[in-house]
């Protein structure tokens, strides 16, 4: 039996080293093609497909907004970037980016809903159907159509909740609620689309709604009696645990007790 032919050492050296070369060059060959794929103009970014909800902002707007702020190409775009780009847009609420090989993105928009205007009127601060309070252009938002809500911005959800809690429970009052304000200290107080103003105190949705029902069931009793009806009602302050100051039209403040639940 032949013994197997064992190379010199110098053999197997230069063979290890022709090797080793062979796979540096090829690695080298790899990674000039990569660079040269990334560089390559035919995947430089060019243009962007909108989808979604968008009704605020054209196609003007994204592109002196976002397209400075994207840098790359297909390859090498930071999407994570290019979505805060898109998400700083005024209307904008989030965006989700995907690529489009081999030279396009795809941008799906979600605009912000108001529902409120938030705090001073005019100042081009709205509140969304999430209860996140952005700031847009005034003109933009039919804001008579839309009630104003105030307070801690840190609270606006919760002020939020609060109205559409109070709105429906004050419509079947016959008292329809236009603005409502959270004050610093937590205490409630809300304006009426006839005017009237009325001082809620603090509490719950369940205490605020109780103490309003009790009142809705005097306030006609006690209108008539100086001859009003609840349309004289100027302001009341409900801040009383057993009764209520009223203001009607006409009439000077008046003390009403026995809100005591039955």
């Amino acid at each position: 039996m032949k013994k197997p032919l064992v190379l010199p050492m110098d053999v197997r050296l230069m063979q290890w080293t022709a090797g080793l070369m062979f796979a540096l060059a090829l690695i080298m060959c790899v990674a000039s093609g990569i660079g040269w794929l990334l560089r390559h103009p035919a995947f430089s970014i060019q243009g962007i497909t909108v989808r979604g909800n968008v009704t605020h902002s054209n196609a003007v707007t994204l592109r002196a907004n976002v397209l400075p702020q994207l840098t790359g190409n297909f390859f090498t775009l930071n999407l994570l970037q290019a979505r805060q780009a898109f998400e700083q847009i005024p209307w904008i609420r989030s965006a989700l980016v995907r690529r489009e090989f081999p030279n396009r993105l795809s941008v799906t928009l979600d605009e912000f809903q108001p529902v409120a205007q938030w705090g001073t009127e005019g100042d081009g601060k709205f509140l969304s159907a999430e209860g996140a309070v952005f700031e847009v252009n005034a003109d933009d938002v039919d804001s008579d159509a839309l009630p104003t809500l105030k307070g801690p911005e840190s609270q606006a959800k919760t002020v939020l909740e609060m109205f559409q809690y109070l709105k429906p429970l004050m419509a079947k009052m016959d008292m329809p609620l236009d603005r409502l304000e959270l004050s610093q200290r937590g205490s409630w107080s809300a304006q009426l689309e006839s005017g009237a103003s009325l001082e809620l105190g603090q509490g719950t949705q369940q205490e605020l709604g109780d103490r309003l029902k009790l009142f809705s069931k005097t306030l006609t009793q006690v209108a008539s009696r100086y001859g009003r009806t609840t349309t004289s009602l100027l302001s009341a302050d409900l801040r009383y645990e057993s009764g209520y100051a009223l203001r009607l039209r006409g009439v000077s403040t008046l003390a009403v007790d026995g809100l005591k639940k039955p």
